[in-house]
C-alpha cells in the first residue's frame, strides 16, 4: 500500500511538471482560439482530449491537478485546448484558466446523473470568465458503456442545456448549421472527432483552397473507416 501511494504521488509531482512546462510554453506561440474543457472529476476530459489529438485511449488516465495545455495545428491557425481539473478545490484555478477561452466544452458522464448537475452547480458560473460570445458545446461522455438501463441522463437534457447556454452568450439556436450537443466515446472514438470539427469550423474561418483540403481529407477518413468495417463484418461472417 505504502509502495502504491508513493508511485501515485510521484506521478502527480511528475504531471504537475509537465503541466508547469507547457503553462510556460503557452506563452511562446500565441494562440488564435482557446478552447477550455469543464467537467466533474472522472467524466473522460483527458481521455476526450488525448483521443482527438493522439488517437489514442488508455483508460487509465491520471486525474488533472490544475490544468493542461495543447496546442494544435488547424490549417493557419494555432488552437490552445485547456484540460482542467475537476476536483472541486480547483474550481478557482479553473476559473482563472477560462480567461480568454473563445469556446468552451462541458463533458458530464452520461451513465453518472450528478456529473451534469455537477455542470450546473459548479461550473456554469466559471464560464462568467469566458469571453462575452464564448461557444460553448455540451458533450455527454462514455457511450460505449451505456445500455438502456445504466442511461442516466437523456440526450435532451444535455442538448436544452446547450441551446440554453449559447444563447445567454449570444449565440441563438438559429446560429448553428447542427445542434451544440454530443454524445462521445473516447474509447471507440465516436464524435470526438466531430466536437472539436464543430468548435473550430464554427469559431475559425477557413478559406475555399484550406476548406476543399479538410473535406477531402475527412471524406478518405470515412471511405477507409467504412471499408475496415465491411472487411470486420465478412471477418466475422466466415468465422
Amino acid at each position: 500500500m505504502f509502495l502504491c501511494n508513493t508511485l501515485k504521488r510521484e506521478k502527480q509531482t511528475e504531471q504537475s511538471h509537465l503541466v508547469f512546462k507547457m503553462q510556460q510554453s503557452a506563452t511562446k506561440k500565441k494562440a488564435d482560439l482557446k478552447v477550455i474543457i469543464l467537467g466533474d472529476t472522472s467524466v473522460g476530459k483527458t481521455s476526450l482530449i488525448q483521443r482527438y489529438l493522439n488517437g489514442v485511449f488508455t483508460g487509465d488516465t491520471i486525474s488533472t491537478i490544475g490544468a493542461s495545455f495543447f496546442l494544435k495545428q488547424w490549417g493557419p491557425y494555432n488552437v490552445a485546448i485547456w484540460d482542467t481539473a475537476g476536483e472541486e478545490r480547483y474550481s478557482g484555478l479553473s476559473s482563472f484558466y477560462c480567461r480568454g477561452a473563445s469556446a468552451a466544452i462541458l463533458a458530464y458522464d452520461i451513465s453518472q446523473g450528478k456529473s451534469l448537475r455537477a455542470l450546473r452547480e459548479r461550473y456554469l458560473q466559471l464560464l462568467d470568465a469566458s469571453e462575452p460570445n464564448c461557444l460553448v458545446v455540451v458533450v455527454g461522455t462514455k457511450k460505449d458503456i451505456i445500455t438502456s438501463s445504466s442511461r442516466e441522463i437523456p440526450s435532451s437534457a444535455g442538448e436544452i442545456l446547450a441551446l440554453e447556454l449559447n444563447e445567454k452568450k449570444g449565440r441563438p439556436t438559429g446560429s448553428f448549421n447542427e445542434k451544440p450537443f454530443f454524445e462521445t466515446s473516447a474509447k471507440s472514438g465516436e464524435n470526438v472527432q466531430k466536437v472539436f470539427d464543430f468548435i473550430l469550423n464554427t469559431c475559425l474561418p477557413l478559406n475555399d483552397e484550406e476548406t476543399a483540403k479538410r473535406s477531402l481529407r475527412q471524406t478518405m477518413g470515412i471511405d477507409l473507416e467504412n471499408k475496415l468495417q465491411t472487411q470486420n463484418e465478412s471477418t466475422k461472417k466466415c468465422c
